[in-house]
C-alpha cells in the first residue's frame, strides 16, 4: 500500500472514486457494451489515474478520458486519436519514452512530465457538468500539492486553462480572472512562481481540421521544457 501522502495513494483513491452516479454509471455501460473494433478487449471502465514522472516539472493537464480510449486502456491519453497525436511530440520533446503509447504495460515512461485531466471519468459527450467539475476538483487540488518541483502547466484546452485558474482562485493564489485569457501558446505566470501555457486540445476535431498542427504543439511543449529548466 502506497503512503497516504503519495501520488500512488491518491491515484488508488481517483480509481476508487464514486462520487458521481452519472459518469460512473457511463463508464461501466461502455466497459459493458463495447465498441465493436475492441470487442474482445477488456475495458477499464473506472476514473482513470494520473501518470508520469513523479518529480516532474510539468504536468500536462487535459479534460477527461475518452470513452474508448482511456477509458479502455486505463492510462491519460492512451487509445485514441488524442493520444497517437500527443505521445509522438512528448516524444520528439524529450518527454516521452517512446513514441507510442498502447496499454498500461507498454512500458512507456515520462521524464520530468505528470499527466493528469480535470475530470478523471468519461463524461458522455466529452461533456461533464459543471457539477461533475466541481466533484472532481479535490483531486487536482490534492495532486498540484503533491508535485512538489512542479514548474509549469500545460493546459490542453480551455476547459482544462479554466479548471486550472479556478484551482489557484480556491487555493487563494488568484484574487482575479481578468487578465487570463485562453489563446493558443498563451502564457502567465503564476503567484506560486508557476508558468501556464495554454494549448489547443489535442483532439481530432482540432487536429484534421488543422487548427493544431504538430509544429504548434511542439513549440508549445519546447517552450515548457525551457521554462522548466530540463
Amino acid at each position: 500500500m502506497a503512503g497516504a501522502g503519495s501520488l500512488e495513494a491518491l491515484n488508488e483513491q481517483i480509481v476508487a472514486c464514486n462520487r458521481c452516479p452519472r459518469l460512473n454509471a457511463h463508464c461501466a455501460e461502455v466497459a459493458r457494451v463495447r465498441r465493436r473494433a475492441y470487442a474482445d478487449f477488456e475495458y477499464w471502465g473506472r476514473p482513470v489515474p494520473s501518470f508520469g514522472d513523479h518529480n516532474a516539472r510539468v504536468l500536462a493537464l487535459g479534460l477527461a478520458p475518452g470513452a474508448h480510449g482511456s477509458n479502455r486502456t486505463g492510462r491519460m491519453f492512451t487509445g485514441d486519436g488524442s493520444g497517437d497525436f500527443l505521445f509522438p511530440v512528448l516524444h520528439e520533446a524529450g518527454f516521452a519514452s517512446q513514441p507510442n503509447s498502447i496499454s498500461r504495460g507498454d512500458g512507456m515512461k515520462l521524464h520530468g512530465l505528470w499527466i493528469s485531466a480535470v475530470v478523471r471519468c468519461a463524461p458522455p459527450g466529452n461533456k461533464p457538468s459543471t457539477e461533475e467539475q466541481r466533484e472532481c476538483a479535490m483531486w487536482l487540488d490534492r495532486e498540484m500539492d503533491l508535485l512538489k518541483e512542479l514548474r509549469v502547466v500545460v493546459c490542453l484546452g480551455k476547459i482544462a486553462f479554466d479548471g486550472l485558474l479556478a484551482h489557484m482562485k480556491r487555493e487563494g493564489k488568484l484574487p482575479q480572472r481578468t487578465p487570463f485569457t485562453f489563446a493558443h501558446g498563451a502564457e502567465y505566470k503564476l503567484a506560486n512562481g508557476v508558468t501556464v501555457i495554454a494549448s489547443y486540445h489535442p483532439s481530432l476535431q482540432n487536429t484534421n481540421t488543422g487548427k493544431l498542427t504538430r509544429p504548434m504543439f511542439l513549440a508549445v511543449f519546447k517552450r515548457a521544457r525551457k521554462l522548466a529548466g530540463l
